[in-house]
C-alpha cells in the first residue's frame, strides 16, 4: 500500500526535501505532493495562463484562482494532510491549507514549535494529531504500516 501524502507550508526552505529523505531511509512507502514550491512561478501563473493583468490585485487574484485549483486537486487525491507550521515565516497560507484539509475530513498532523501551541490551540484541536517534528510526524504515519 503507498499513501499520498499532502505537504502544506510555507515554501523558502527545504523542509520537504528533508522530509521526503527521512521518509527514504525509513523506507516507508509514501508519495508526496506539494503547493507549487517554485515562488515565482506561483506569483506569475496567472499571467502566464490568462495574460497581462491590468494590475497586481488582478495577478495575484488570477494567480490565486489557479494555485488554488491545484492545490484542490492534489489535496484530494491526498490520503494524508502534513501542514508544518515554522517560526521563520508567516503562516496564513500554512493555516488555510490545513483548515481546508480538515474540512475535507483529510487525515491532517500538524507539525508546529511549542512557541505556536497558543496561536494554534483551535486548529491543533480539529487535527488528528499535533506534532513539534518532522520526525514525529513520520513516526505517527509510519505506526500505520506497523
Amino acid at each position: 500500500m503507498e499513501l499520498t501524502v499532502y505537504l502544506a507550508g510555507q515554501i523558502h526552505d527545504n523542509w520537504r526535501t528533508d522530509l521526503e529523505l527521512k521518509a527514504q531511509e525509513r523506507n516507508l512507502p509514501l508519495r508526496f505532493v506539494s503547493p507549487q514550491t517554485n515562488h515565482e512561478k506561483s506569483d506569475n501563473i496567472g499571467e502566464e495562463i490568462l495574460g497581462k493583468q491590468p494590475g497586481n490585485l488582478y495577478k495575484d487574484d488570477a494567480a490565486s484562482d489557479i494555485n488554488n485549483f491545484r492545490t484542490q486537486v492534489l489535496m484530494q487525491k491526498s490520503d494524508i494532510v502534513i501542514a508544518l507550521f515554522g517560526e521563520k515565516y508567516k503562516q496564513w497560507n500554512t493555516a488555510m491549507d490545513a483548515s481546508i484539509a480538515i474540512t475535507m475530513n483529510k487525515p491532517t498532523i500538524i507539525i508546529r514549535p511549542e512557541s505556536f501551541i497558543h496561536p494554534l490551540k483551535e486548529l491543533s484541536n480539529k487535527a488528528n494529531v499535533t506534532v513539534e517534528t518532522v520526525d514525529q510526524a513520520l513516526d505517527v504515519i509510519g505506526y500505520i504500516f506497523e
